[in-house]
């Protein structure tokens, strides 16, 4: 007698997610919730009212403090979950050249880009082995692979969190952790809107952006957010070291002409 085909996207038990306070973070912690996943949200601001959720816990700390880590591995230890996945999106992002960043600044970025996202790989590698493996999901950015202007050190700080990732994933992959990229283009959220708001024309800035993506508008994070969900959840299992460039399509063609350009489209 033939069985009915059945997709699993099964997802941990409880996910632990940096960079909750807002944008991305929010927007995963919330799928997270919403689909009945225990979720531990870290961030240095507190909570968006859209997380209140009895699944929901904030943890207020810097991602770069390996404190802040000791604590969510003890709230870990204490529930005892049966699997665990981790979601790395915390993220700083300031505007400009090399030039104008000092030794003081790029040591900012690179601490909460990726030593922040290397804390939280060494304190739940451990947790997430003893228990079989399980999925972890480092937020790059299409900056950690293609340059973009005035964003040297950002680019450089999520470079290190794509081959750090993927690195970990070669390193672990026969204790059953899956390492995977998540590398969002601009999302209608913080980093994005901070770059927006350093130009000297923001709504000339959004239109021109919103105008190169083939789809012309700019990404919702909540979009991004469900290809997060895609590689937390069990329907990923063949993906390991592997990225995931979730940007409306942006990096696939050099040149995206619109019909502005007296071309024929």
């Amino acid at each position: 007698m033939a069985t009915e085909p059945v997709f699993s996207n099964a997802l941990p038990d409880l996910v632990v997610v940096s960079g909750t306070a807002s944008g991305l973070g929010t927007n995963i912690a919330r799928l997270l919730t919403e689909s009945s996943v225990r979720t531990i949200g870290v961030d240095l601001a507190p909570a968006p009212d859209s997380l209140a959720n009895e699944l929901y816990s904030h943890v207020r700390g810097d991602v770069a403090d390996e404190t802040t880590w000791a604590g969510i591995a003890e709230m870990i230890a204490n529930e005892n979950p049966g699997t665990l996945g981790l979601v790395t999106s915390a993220a700083m992002l300031n505007v400009g050249t090399i030039l104008e960043f000092d030794k003081a600044a790029m040591e900012k970025t690179m601490s909460v880009n990726f030593i922040g996202t290397a804390l939280a790989f060494r304190a739940m590698l451990p947790l997430m082995t003893a228990r079989g493996g399980g999925p972890i999901v480092a937020v790059a950015s299409i900056d950690a692979t293609f340059a973009e202007q005035q964003l040297a050190v950002y680019a450089a700080s999520k470079g290190a969190v794509r081959q750090l990732t993927r690195t970990v994933a070669m390193d672990h992959a026969r204790q059953g952790i899956r390492a995977n990229v998540l590398s969002p283009g601009p999302m209608l959220a913080g980093l994005f809107e901070r770059h927006m708001k350093s130009a000297s024309d923001p709504d000339r800035f959004l239109a021109a952006r919103a105008n190169r993506q083939p789809a012309g508008r700019i990404l919702d994070p909540a979009e991004v957010a469900r290809a997060g969900l895609f590689l937390l959840s069990d329907a990923s299992t063949a993906l390991n070291g592997a990225e995931i460039i979730a940007d409306g399509g942006l990096t696939t063609s050099f040149d995206f002409r619109t019909g502005s350009e007296g071309a024929s489209v």
